[in-house]
């Protein structure tokens, strides 16, 4: 059974995942497509961030951002590789729906990229019902970034 707590990324093993995050999301887009937000972006009043725990050892992150208008975007959702398809993403995404629920959100969404690197998180986001959709909040459709929406 996993610990998912709230963060405030103050830790080592934190800021080391979101750091391996960015770098994955960097690495895995076309320059001018990652909108991962990077430790100032999840410090931001509208932004929760979890950890998951498997004892002393960091499992994965992942945050909820609130965007005002009854409707919530997933954020920088990671596990560490050691811990891949053990149920870390699954364990946080329900929290994560689960907060949004309680939080009265109407609508929970997310903006991912296109490609191998993508597929596993999001056969996990559609295995849990989210469906894909028109783009929100500030983002642009693109040929390489995707959105997906889950009614809460």
């Amino acid at each position: 059974m996993f610990d998912i707590r709230e963060d405030d990324l103050t830790g080592e093993a934190p800021r080391a995942l979101l750091t391996r995050h960015l770098a994955g999301m960097h690495s895995n887009s076309p320059p001018g497509h990652v909108f991962a937000l990077d430790l100032s972006g999840l410090d931001a009043p509208n932004v929760t961030v979890w950890s998951v725990w498997d004892g002393s050892a960091l499992a994965g992150i992942g945050a909820l951002k609130t965007l005002g208008d009854d409707t919530g975007e997933l954020k920088s959702m990671r596990t560490d590789p050691h811990y891949l398809r053990k149920g870390v993403g699954a364990a946080l995404l329900e929290h994560i729906i689960a907060t949004a629920r309680g939080r009265g959100l109407l609508r929970l969404s997310l903006e991912t990229g296109s490609g191998p690197a993508f597929d596993p998180a999001l056969a996990m986001y559609r295995k849990r019902g989210f469906v894909d959709g028109e783009a929100f909040a500030d983002y642009q459709r693109s040929d390489f970034n995707q959105f997906l929406h889950l009614s809460l």
